[in-house]
């Protein structure tokens, strides 16, 4: 995905874009993280919210 400085909606506020040296260097500051450990949180899936529970009664 290309970052457009021009385009600075919500979608790119709530992005970390790892081929941009000065973000990876705001947020591994930011955060006191490594740059590995920056590109594993991006990289990894989001959490689940919620559960499912197969085969609960309702």
């Amino acid at each position: 995905m290309a970052d457009d400085k021009d385009n600075r909606g919500s979608q790119d506020r709530s992005r970390i874009s790892l081929s941009e040296d000065y973000e990876v260097r705001y947020w591994t500051d930011k955060f006191v993280v490594s740059k590995a450990q920056l590109e594993g949180a991006v990289r990894a899936p989001p959490p689940m919210l919620w559960k499912p529970s197969f085969g609960a009664k309702r």
